[in-house]
Parts: structure tokens; C-alpha cells; sequence
């Protein structure tokens, strides 16, 4: 679409906000603005939807090497109505119920607070404000949905301020406004409001183009109630008689500007914030070349192609990037997989990804059809970006997946654990184009990782140290159990074969400690994997929620009683009881973020003895067990016993019966395993092979 393009006058914003030029009337509409299905995609960053997505922020900073342009987008078109110039911040939010949590001219005072306030889930807003030749400082938190929302966050913000408020009352402020006038020049508008704010009256200066005569007014009021308005109306009046106070229209689109010092508490370092007002109002944001690249600091500084629509989703702010769907594919096939491997696995992954885009409706987020979680794929902007992805994508440029003439979603997943997931594995109904399919490919994810030692401590405690941190002494014990000892200093004992930097080590050897062997396994990853051991108590607090029974107190016996096609569990009873899910795939959050459904319960205090002819016996480590060892009877009065098999491997069975979950593959199963794609990819096939494989009765399309 061409971008139509009107001039009107250019109006430069001088005071107050040296980062900022505001232009005015100059109106097109965006290539990025296109609804033309396929040519672009959008993708929500912040959103709040409750249960299905939320990702909240009270404000974005955003900044372009080329400068930014912002401004209201309509049916209508896109117009500027604010410049920043190249390579400056801009920060932007939506109105919508705040707490005014302090106000005061002393920035040690309101930087501690804001601090404060950052370690809660009430984020603070800095803005300051030039009254009499002083700083004013107003420290703001929310969005909030409603006034009880903000009614309540009031009294948690109170309670965490403490004494920095100065006896100060936290404020519940909404967006019903008074309009003091409209001005011709930006000048005239500031004057005033600074002459109301010198009165201990808040006000603000409000770019409204096309309104009455001019293009600036000055509000007052931000209350959350009409008996609040009136209040401030009378405020107002009774120091500035001569002021026509109306009633501003709640449908207008506008932006009120501030001047923002929240992001540097060191010291203040204002910048430009655009706050947007109006039901249903629109912001679009884009570089000033309309083509180039925006960076959002509140998504760790990473940059994006396309532009910016800012708006009010259930009262907080809903950030949503708009850019072609290729140029989106560019990053997330790098998102997806390392741009390092083979082109063919890259271009399966390019035609996977970009099926799934467009398959998604246009309103699955309301605002957008995409988000930029794994919920719907992994979208980090150019960082991702790499020549080989760029080729791949190019390369396959339109192709998509087809069964009997229509686009399928094209799922996929990081691992299959050696075999892909029937759909009703996952999600309970039979499909012919998501059947389980061997991916023996998927072993490549378990090449060059370290194995582990699984180990048990003279003190009782046992875990796992990796191999390359030990050495084994040549030593046994009586029951032919091997023991080892470190080659450094404080190496990490770790409760599963991996490295968890946000889960505290069992303990730590030193060399000159002994620990006995219990077995060797491979470490957790994406292929094959071990989570756990969870006790009762932690398996009944992850499955609240997430089943449609409740389960019994305490969990004394967990199995996996019924397996789909690929061996996924589709059933588990907890106490001789069925665990409800609404489909299979729930089991792995159910039971506390498990990588996949392909696995099996081992019950930590339950152990099972093979006889001949094929009997098996089971016991309990429970206290007072004979157990019959290598020098006789024993009676078991300790915490726990030690199995062995014949294969001189050996486990714990402890008295407190935890559940360890031993299992493979990564993701859901379904459709396309991207470690098989590239196992398969290695062995000289094409993508096009590669799709057909994990994608029964489909075509390759190229639209």
C-alpha cells in the first residue's frame, strides 16, 4: 500500500523537552498498517489477558537510530503527531486508574520510594514537573484494571512507603478530565499549566490536534469519580476564576506529555512520556524512516523490525509489534533453532514456523494472533537474525503446509524423545496429519553432554557430581559398590544429573571425601531427562488447579496406567484414582513443568524384587523391613536402603516415598521434532522430505 502523504505545518516542541520535536497533521498510512492476512503479522509483547497471556509494564521506552514517530492510527490512517529524534528515548503508556503514591521536590526522597516500590508488583512512574523554579517529583504506580483495583493497591502501596510519604495518603486517580482551554502555540499551553501546578493543582499539557481553534490544551483533574472531578474543578476555580472549565470528551484521542525520570534512579535523567487517552484509542509508533529498527528497553533492550501499536487492553497497556511475516520469520527460526545448523533443517523449520504464523487467527490475543512467548513461537527481534536463517526463509519464501487444500497450524516441538506424539496424546482428538512417527534422530541432543555419577555420602545424603569433577578411588565396598572422590574444591553435589543455577546443591565435596557410586547416567536434557523427587506435598500443591477431581491426602502411590501410540502417559492414577486433565498434555504441568509426556513414575520408596519364573515381590523401605543382604537378615532402622540389580546398579528406596519422574523428549511431541529435523537434515535429505516425514497426507505449498 502507498503511503499517502499530506504536509501540513510542522510545529517544534522547544520547552521542556530537549530529546523531543512534535510534529503535527502530517498523515499517512504505514505499509506496516496493511490487513492484507499474509504480509504481515502481529505480535503482542505486553498484553494482559488473564489466564491465556500476561505480560505487563506501566510504560515502554522506545528509541530508533533513526528517530521515532508517533501518533493516533485510525481507519483513517497514521498521523505524526510526535517526533524523537534519532537515537533519543521516548517513554509511552495508556491512561487508565493509577495511585498517585508521593509527591515531593526531594529526589532522594522519591528515587528510595520508587525502589521500594520496585521490589512489589506495584511498578513505579517517576515525572517531574517545573513549578516556581522548582523540581516537583510525583511517583505514580498501575495501570490497574478498576477503581477497587487501584482502591487496594492504594493501601499496599501506603504500607510499603512507610515513612517516605510524609504523611502523604496515597490517591486513586482515573481518567475523567477538565480542559482549561486550547492554545494556539505549545508556549501558551505551558505557561498556563505551570501556573495552575505553582498552585499545588495538578494540570498538564495535552496535544490534542483539530481541537477548537488550536492544537495544545491544559487539563486538570486525572479523577477516578465525578465527586473526585468536582473537587478539583473547585480547586481550580477558586484560585483561577477567570479559567472556562469543560468537560473533556472521554472518546477523544489524545496523548498528555510528561517528563519521565523513572529509568535512571541514580540521578534524574528526564525523558519525553506520551501518555495515551481515549476509549479504544490507538498509538502508532515507528521509526522514522517508517522501515528501520526500534529498540524496547523493557524487553531487554532488544531491537524489532516494523512499527508499534500502543493501546488499553483490560486497563494496562498492550504493546504489539507489526511487521511483515517474513521479516518475522527471520527471527524466529533463529529463535527456534541454532542458525548454525544444516540449510535444510533451517528451511523446514522457515516452512513449519511460517504455516503456524498464518495460521493463527488475527484475534487468538485479541489485539494480535501472536505473542512473543513459546505460547505461540519464540520471537526475540533481529538478535536472532543470523545470513543462513535469512537464506532459509528467503529460499522457501510463501511455502506453506497443506492437507487437502487447507494450511495447517504446522506445530512442532524441540525434541520427540526418539517418537512423535499422536494427537491424541496431546490433545485428546485423532488427527491424520499429527501421528506418532519414529525420530530416532533425536538422540543427537545427548551428544557431547557429560554423565553424571549418582552418589551417597557417608552423612546420608546422596546426588549427583558430574564425571569431569571426579576421579574413582579403586576402592569397594562389601557389597561391590565402587567409591570416588573430587579433584576440586566445592564441587556441587546437585539433586538431579544437571546444572540448576536456581536450585541450591545438596552439598559440596572437597577432595579427600569419599562417596559411594550408586550408578552412571547420562545428564538431564533435552532428549532424555529426570525431575523430581517430589514429595506428596509438592505433587498436591503443583496438580491444584490443574485436574477436575481432587485428589486425596497424602499421594501414597502414582503410576502411569494407560499409554497413547508414541508411549506418552494419556492416563495417571494417584491412589488407585484417575488424574483428571482436561486433555494429556496437561499432565506436564500438572506435574510440575515436566519437559514431555513421555515418561515414567519411579516411587522412591518402593522397590521391586524379580524371582524365578518371572514372579516379581515388591517392597517398602519402611521401618522395621527385613531385608535380606550379602551377610544375612538385616532390619532396616535407618532412613533408607540401598537396591542393587544384576547389573551392579544400584538405587536408594527411602522411607519418605518421593516420586522421581525419568523420561524423553521436549515439548508437546507433536508434529515436527527439530532435533530430528536436523538429524535427518545431517543424513542429506531436504526439507521437503523432513516436512513429509513428521507431517502425514500434507503438501508443500508455495502461495
Amino acid at each position: 500500500m502507498k503511503r499517502a502523504k499530506r504536509y501540513n505545518n510542522l510545529i517544534k516542541w522547544s520547552r521542556g523537552f530537549g530529546a523531543g520535536l512534535l510534529l503535527l497533521g502530517m498523515l499517512h498510512t504505514p505499509a506496516a498498517a496493511e490487513s492484507a492476512g499474509q504480509n504481515t503479522v502481529r505480535v503482542a509483547m505486553f498484553l494482559d489477558l488473564g489466564s491465556t497471556y500476561k505480560s505487563t509494564a506501566p510504560a515502554v521506552t522506545l528509541q530508533s537510530p533513526d528517530g521515532l514517530a508517533a501518533g493516533p492510527r485510525t481507519e483513517n490512517g497514521f498521523q505524526r503527531w510526535v517526533q524523537i529524534e534519532a537515537g533519543k528515548q521516548a517513554r509511552f503508556s495508556i491512561n487508565g486508574y493509577r495511585v498517585k503514591a508521593l509527591q515531593t521536590t526531594e529526589w532522594s526522597t522519591v528515587a528510595a520510594a520508587a525502589k521500594k516500590l520496585q521490589a512489589t508488583s506495584h511498578k513505579p512512574t517517576i515525572f517531574s514537573e517545573d513549578a516556581d523554579g522548582k523540581k516537583i517529583y510525583q511517583l505514580y504506580t498501575g495501570s490497574y484494571a478498576t477503581a477497587a483495583d487501584a482502591e487496594k493497591a492504594a493501601d499496599s502501596v501506603a504500607g510499603t512507603l512507610g515513612g517516605l510519604t510524609d504523611l502523604q495518603q496515597p490517591e486513586v486517580r482515573g481518567g475523567l478530565y477538565l480542559s482549561a482551554g486550547v492554545f494556539a502555540s505549545a508556549f501558551d499551553a505551558e505557561s498556563l499549566c505551570k501556573q495552575i501546578v505553582s498552585q499545588g493543582i495538578d494540570a498538564w499539557r495535552v496535544l490534542t490536534p483539530g481541537s477548537g481553534n488550536g492544537s495544545y490544551s491544559v487539563w486538570v483533574g486525572e479523577a477516578a469519580s465525578d465527586t473526585q472531578l468536582a473537587a478539583v474543578k473547585d480547586s481550580v476555580l477558586a484560585k483561577f476564576p477567570e479559567l472556562q472549565l469543560s468537560a473533556v470528551d472521554a472518546s477523544q484521542a489524545a496523548l498528555v506529555i510528561q517528563s519521565d525520570t523513572t529509568n535512571d534512579l541514580a540521578a534524574p535523567a528526564p525523558l519525553p512520556h506520551y501518555m495515551l487517552i481515549g476509549n479504544g484509542a490507538k498509538l502508532w509508533v515507528e521509526s522514522g524512516t517508517g522501515s528501520g529498527i526500534t529498540e524496547v528497553k523493557e524487553r531487554s533492550a532488544r531491537k524489532y523490525r516494523g512499527g508499534f501499536e500502543i493501546s488499553s487492553v483490560n486497563g494496562q497497556l498492550a504493546l504489539v509489534n507489526e511487521l511483515p511475516l517474513e521479516q518475522y520469520l527471520y527471527s524466529v527460526v533463529g529463535g527456534e533453532v541454532p542458525s548454525s545448523w544444516s540449510l535444510e533443517a533451517l528451511k523446514a523449520q522457515a516452512v513449519a514456523a511460517r504455516s503456524f504464523a498464518l495460521y493463527q487467527p488475527a484475534s487468538k490475543f485479541k489485539v494480535a494472533g501472536l505473542v512473543d512467548t513459546t505460547l505461540s513461537q519464540v520471537y526475540s527481534g533481529i538478535g536472532t537474525e543470523a545470513d543462513s536463517i535469512v537464506q532459509a526463509v528467503d529460499s522457501t519464501a510463501g511455502e506453506v503446509l497443506k492437507s487437502n487444500g487447507e494450511l495447517i497450524e504446522g506445530v512442532f516441538s524441540a525434541n520427540g524423545g526418539g517418537m512423535t506424539a499422536d494427537s491424541t496424546e496431546v490433545w485428546n482428538n485423532p488427527s491424520t496429519i499429527y501421528t506418532a512417527v519414529a525420530s530416532s534422530e533425536d538422540k543427537a541432543a545427548a551428544e557431547g553432554l557429560k554423565q553424571w555419577y549418582h552418589v551417597l555420602l557417608s552423612s546420608g545424603q546422596s546426588g549427583y557430581v558430574r564425571e569431569d569433577n571426579v576421579k574413582l578411588t579403586g576402592t569397594s565396598n562389601a557389597a561391590g559398590l565402587n567409591s570416588l572422590t573430587v579433584t576440586a574444591s566445592n564441587v556441587n553435589v546437585r539433586p538431579l544429573p544437571m546444572i540448576q543455577s536456581s536450585v541450591n546443591p545438596v552439598t559440596k565435596m572437597n577432595p579427600g571425601d569419599q562417596a559411594l557410586v550408586l550408578e552412571k547416567v547420562n545428564e538431564s536434557g533435552s532428549y532424555a531427562w529426570v525431575r523430581g523427587p517430589f514429595t506428596s506435598d509438592q505433587l498436591l500443591q503443583s496438580l491444584k488447579g490443574k485436574t477436575s477431581n481432587s485428589i486425596a491426602s497424602p499421594i501414597t502411590s502414582l503410576e502411569v496406567t494407560q499409554r497413547g501410540p508414541s508411549g506418552r502417559a494419556i492416563q495417571v492414577k494417584a491412589n488407585g484414582e484417575i488424574v483428571q486433565v482436561k486433555y494429556p498434555d496437561l499432565f506436564r504441568s500438572a506435574f510440575g513443568g515436566l519437559p514431555s509426556t513421555l515418561f515414567d513414575i519411579v516411587q522412591t520408596g518402593r522397590y521391586t524384587v524379580l524371582g524365578a519364573g518371572g514372579q516379581t515381590a515388591s517392597g517398602t523401605a519402611a521401618a522395621g523391613t527385613a531385608v535380606l543382604s550379602a551377610s544375612g537378615t538385616k532390619t532396616l532402622s535407618g532412613s533408607h536402603v540401598i537396591v542393587m540389580n544384576g547389573n551392579r546398579e544400584a538405587r536408594i528406596v527411602d522411607q519418605s516415598n518421593r516420586f522421581l519422574f525419568v523420561g524423553q523428549g521436549n515439548g508437546h511431541g507433536l508434529g515436527m521434532s527439530q532435533w530430528g529435523a536436523k538429524g535427518i537434515a545431517d543424513e542429506g535429505y531436504d526439507y521437503m522430505t523432513i516436512l513429509q516425514h513428521y507431517y502425514q497426507n500434507v503438501t508443500i505449498t508455495k502461495e
